[in-house]
């Protein structure tokens, strides 16, 4: 009698591809098909690139979502139109027509196909049981045996730099070293002399000769942070030295040859800085051979337990079910977690440190409610710390959602020096 093969590996997950179709303009006919996500623009690296010079380079994105079809306009220059409503992002029924420009295309369903999952819940430090997070190591776990120049786009707090450090654990290079540059944390002066180093006597200050990031990491992986921050006048510099991998030190005449693999991360879509012209096109393509899409934690709540219990293993708590009770859990499960993974961690270290949970919405659910009622039986230090403290977490976790994770807007926003509101970001773990 024949037995049937066990499966063995990871399984993947049912899902429908996205499809367009162009009906009007001067690209009328042409078709493409997603897994699920297309893009669309006149760039080449598009999924449907078209040749109407009324369409942005990247103009809009199609990507299979929980409700249906995620149209997003990625910030063209003559928008997305759905009949006469300009649309930002909205989910749209199959057979919806969308206008760009002088361009009518009208977006479908396509095949039905499974998307690959991680056949576990750990890779090289990352962790999620989630089906978004497995599809994410798999895809982390494929395009760490190459050495091409992969992009990581997601939220602050997501875990965008150790996904960063799992590429370089899992890859060839894993014996060569791993360096970091915060592109987003440095003064535009200070960031060609991070990256490429100076010799002695360069400017003002520099005293000896400074190896830089290029050069620290040869052989390894370099890993630029907030690459969406890097000032126009260095991006030229930048895509010569990935082009020639040679590079000279600030005030060198010497050219020095690396090899390193390049890894970057963002929080904002480069691809509306290419459209405006703040990011340079040539450059994109060169840190973006491959790009994979971090997703927050808001859109994954079957990891927070697994993550709220590795934290707690971390700082010693050898029982996570005394912490994590089911009233906790749910809580946790229904918080938006503006700063993500990074602001969970905070919650689990202020739980361990204060024996009890800290709040996560707030004194009082009632709109009508009074807002000290809480803390007026409590003595006057604890009280108002409990206050103030409560006021930061809101009104910086709902500052850096609305600012999308951008210190810099926030700042301006907020009115705030940028370094002080920094610190309070950090103290909050929202940063």
């Amino acid at each position: 009698m024949s037995q049937q093969t066990e499966q063995h590996g990871a399984r993947g997950i049912p899902t429908r591809a996205v499809a367009v179709q162009v009906l009007e303009g001067a690209d009328a006919g042409q078709r493409a098909s997603g897994d699920a996500r297309l893009t669309v623009g006149t760039a080449s690296d598009n999924d449907l690139v078209l040749q109407d010079p009324t369409v942005s380079r990247y103009h809009l994105e199609l990507r299979r979502g929980p409700h249906g079809i995620e149209a997003r306009d990625l910030g063209s220059t003559n928008g997305t139109l759905a009949g006469a409503l300009r649309l930002t992002e909205a989910a749209v029924p199959a057979g919806t027509v969308l206008t760009l420009g002088k361009t009518a295309l009208r977006v479908d369903d396509g095949e039905a196909q499974e998307l690959d999952l991680h056949d576990g819940t750990h890779l090289a430090g990352l962790r999620g049981r989630s089906p978004a997070m497995r599809h994410l190591m798999a895809k982390v776990k494929r395009a760490s045996q190459s050495d091409v120049a992969v992009l990581l786009v997601g939220e602050s707090g997501t875990g965008k730099e150790r996904i960063a450090e799992a590429l370089h654990q899992i890859g060839p290079r894993r014996r060569g070293p791993f360096v970091t540059v915060d592109c987003g944390a440095l003064a535009p002066t200070l960031v060609a002399s991070e990256l490429f180093g100076h010799e002695a006597g360069a400017f003002t200050g520099a005293k000896a000769r400074h190896p830089g990031a290029f050069e620290r990491a040869d052989g390894g992986t370099l890993f630029l942070d907030e690459i969406g921050e890097l000032p126009e006048s260095l991006q030229a510099t930048l895509l010569g030295a990935l082009e020639r991998r040679r590079f000279r030190r600030l005030g060198g005449r010497e050219e020095i040859a690396v090899d390193v693999r390049v890894v970057s991360a963002t929080h904002r879509d480069v691809r509306a800085d290419v459209n405006t012209g703040r990011f340079r096109l040539d450059l994109f393509y060169r840190l973006a051979v491959v790009t994979l899409e971090v997703p927050p934690l808001r859109a994954r709540p079957d990891d927070i337990e697994l993550l709220a219990e590795h934290f707690l293993q971390e700082l010693g708590w050898q029982r996570p079910q005394d912490v994590l009770t089911p009233p906790v859990l749910e809580a946790l499960r229904r918080h938006h977690w503006p700063g993500n993974v990074r602001e969970l961690r905070n919650f689990v270290e202020a739980t361990v440190a204060m024996g009890e949970p800290p709040e996560l919405h707030g004194a009082v659910e009632g709109a009508g409610a009074d807002p000290f009622a809480a803390v007026l039986e409590r003595p006057w230090k604890d009280a108002r710390a409990a206050i103030v403290g409560e006021l930061e977490r809101r009104y910086f976790g709902r500052l850096i959602e609305r600012t999308e994770g951008n210190v810099s807007e926030a700042a301006r926003v907020a009115e705030m020096d940028r370094g002080h509101l920094t610190d309070l970001l950090r103290r909050h773990g929202l940063k």
